[in-house]
């Protein structure tokens, strides 16, 4: 697994703990729940809200920060299904490692302070939901109806409820 991290932000004034591990632990929880038998390749971003507020703007067309942004490299025909053809994996790895390259994800901090507080749960539990509810929609899941929200949503907990993360 490869994750390449970035923080255009200084988060040590904000996290009392390091991001890095945590994350790793959270992408590999996402991998192992959805069976996918790739080793992956994810690009994480941790940025402030007028980042992600340009970004967001740019990309999607909302003119306002966000907690948390996925850009999908998959095209996913079924959500989650790791079972590529030999000639998929050639557009889908990455041709040096053979890791499955699955997007970027790009975070808030700001968000993150705010929703944990909003919330009452701890900073690393807003960051750690953050990177799973990202993982999900990299792999193709989404949340345009009550079904799929609930669906995401039962994903995302017993994700975090498999390495111990809980409100």
């Amino acid at each position: 697994m490869n994750i390449n991290y970035e923080s255009d932000v200084d988060t040590s004034g904000y996290l009392d703990f390091d991001p890095v591990p945590e994350i790793e632990k959270t992408v590999n929880a996402c991998v192992d729940y959805l069976n996918c038998e790739y080793e992956v390749q994810v690009n994480v971003l941790i940025t402030d809200n007028d980042t992600i507020h340009e970004m967001n703007r740019e990309n999607r067309g909302i003119d306002c920060p966000t907690d948390v942004l996925s850009f999908p490299m998959i095209d996913w025909e079924t959500p989650g299904k790791c079972d590529f053809s030999e000639e998929d994996e050639i557009f889908l790895c990455d041709p040096d490692s053979g890791e499955l390259i699955l997007g970027d994800i790009v975070i808030s901090i700001d968000k993150v302070l705010e929703q944990a507080s909003e919330y009452g749960h701890s900073r690393k539990r807003e960051l750690l939901f953050l990177i799973a509810h990202s993982m999900l929609h990299l792999f193709g899941f989404d949340h345009e109806d009550d079904e799929e929200r609930e669906e995401m949503e039962r994903m995302q907990r017993e994700i975090l409820d498999s390495i111990g993360v809980t409100r």
